[in-house]
């Protein structure tokens, strides 16, 4: 488990490197629940994976380089913050990722090992030992999660009278990040997670008590793809267990209208596991405690012509 000096040792150490995103105020849709949002699509990467990547990069000592796997924005942070720090980069995707994600990556300078879907960590695993590379998971790291849960300090600095946030949750190290250092900060406030219900492991692992894992193949229906991890980490799951209040889950005509409210109301561009904490908000009021409320969008790579899409087509439709 981590802590919260943690937390803090991991913003020390990305200061400066990472984009400290702003609280920015929304427009009250529900008065008992004055609402803002922590913009983390204004990372140089577009999604807050930057900020654990750079905290375990920051952690690497003689060794001769990283690797991960990844098809998305840890992909890209961790290429990215590798760059920044003159350190190599191998990143392990999936053979059937988006050309032009595999594009972006190389942009960066890392190099891409490309292999079936689902052999694509135990490759990293195997690179890792043959090349003595160290291994960077996308969430099951204690440096990731401490990175991300920077996040957590920000807001509590920021709205030191939080009373809820909502995160997205997929493999779980943004939440539990955030977890630990709102509730060593702010002990009283509820720290909600939101995913979609086509990927609703998360929620179903909580209502248990216990990690329950759904088949991939299940959770590949939702548009979020960033959320389609399962809650299965040996690290994530003891945080969500134990410092998670709640999780609630989102549809996808709900993420859709979050995309096209975020866009058109709030002019912040937010890809679909981004929006899920705002469709929280906006539809799953009953759901939630009254209070000041954050909510954490997490990313915002969404392809131009989805977004072109979402916000051409009638709301509802």
């Amino acid at each position: 488990m981590i802590t919260v000096d943690d937390v803090r040792a991991a913003a020390r150490r990305i200061e400066g490197r990472v984009v400290r995103t702003p609280l920015v105020p929304a427009p009250v849709r529900d008065p008992r629940r004055p609402w803002w949002i922590k913009p983390e699509n204004l990372q140089p990467t577009g999604a807050f994976k930057l900020r654990g990547a750079t905290n375990a990069l920051a952690t690497v000592d003689g060794r001769p380089g990283v690797v991960t796997h990844s098809s998305g924005n840890h992909a890209r942070a961790l290429a990215f913050a590798s760059n920044l720090a003159g350190m190599k980069a191998t990143i392990v995707m999936p053979s059937n990722s988006d050309p032009a994600k595999i594009a972006a990556v190389r942009a960066l300078g890392a190099a891409v090992e490309l292999v079936p879907p689902d052999q694509r960590e135990q490759a990293a695993t195997a690179l890792a030992a043959e090349r003595g590379l160290v291994l960077i998971p996308p969430y099951d790291d204690h440096a990731v999660i401490a990175g991300q849960g920077t996040i957590g300090l920000e807001i509590c600095a920021d709205l030191p009278d939080v009373d809820a946030v909502l995160v997205p949750i997929g493999g779980g190290g943004l939440i539990s990040g955030i977890a630990v250092a709102i509730k060593a900060l702010r002990p009283n406030a509820k720290v909600i997670g939101v995913e979609p219900e086509l990927a609703g492991d998360a929620a179903e692992s909580l209502r248990r008590g216990e990690r329950t894992a759904w088949d991939l193949r299940r959770a590949r229906r939702t548009m979020a793809d960033g959320l389609r991890a399962m809650v299965l980490g040996e690290l994530t799951w003891p945080h969500i267990h134990r410092y998670v209040d709640a999780i609630i889950t989102v549809t996808e005509d709900e993420i859709t209208e979050a995309i096209r409210a975020m866009a058109t109301q709030f002019r912040q561009v937010a890809e679909p596991s981004g929006a899920v904490s705002a469709a929280g908000y906006l539809f799953h009021g009953d759901e939630l405690p009254a209070g000041r409320t954050v909510t954490v969008l997490s990313g915002g790579n969404i392809a131009p012509e989805t977004l072109a899409g979402i916000l051409s087509s009638r709301p509802g439709g």
